[in-house]
């Protein structure tokens, strides 16, 4: 017959181990969490106030509105970020409150590809979209491109950076780095 103390101390010394090993969320894949952006469309809700449930809107400001809270600038957070920030504030009005937020679409994740691509124009990135996946989007360089001379527009507060980009290297598996991911916003150029 088994001991169940025992039993049990074991179970808890395995699960211990497991949670130390495998963590939950590394830095690295918090740094590649979604951010929101002015056009993305929220479902917001409130456990148990059906009052507090909405469809939200990112305006193109970055802000948001919402019942009791107010005002929150919620593009740049995630979305854990965001039921926090709500969570917080709705305490002043509701006890513990457990808020849930949704992100229903990504209008706002939007990059462009522009020049001498097959299908040029604006995409809506649904997941980190590199330079080489926006390419493909774009349905590949046509046969005028200057694959090597390719830019990545992005702001930077009131400037705009151009990175430069050589498809070349990239199909020799060479300067792997230059294949950012891309941000909202950000233009690829194909001259």
């Amino acid at each position: 017959m088994s001991n169940p103390v025992l039993h049990s101390a074991a179970l808890t010394v395995v699960l211990t181990v497991m949670v130390a090993a495998f963590p939950v969320c590394s830095a690295g894949e918090a740094n590649l969490a979604y951010r929101l952006e002015p056009g993305d469309m929220l479902v917001v809700s409130v456990w148990k106030e059906e009052e507090l449930q909405r469809e939200v809107l990112i305006r193109p400001d970055g802000g948001m509105t919402f019942p009791l809270v107010g005002e929150v600038q919620a593009q740049g957070m995630t979305v854990t970020q965001l039921q926090q920030h709500l969570s917080g504030a709705l305490g002043r009005y509701i006890p513990d409150p457990e808020v849930t937020v949704s992100v229903r679409a990504t209008g706002g994740n939007v990059i462009y590809v522009v020049g001498k691509v097959n299908r040029p124009g604006s995409f809506v990135a649904s997941r980190p979209t590199d330079v080489v996946q926006a390419l493909g989007l774009a349905g590949g360089l046509n046969r005028f491109a200057a694959s090597d001379d390719i830019k990545v527009l992005r702001r930077d507060g009131s400037e705009q950076v151009a990175i430069p980009f050589r498809y070349s290297e990239i199909e020799d598996g060479e300067n792997l780095g230059q294949n950012i991911i891309l941000m909202p916003g950000d233009i690829v150029v194909v001259p």
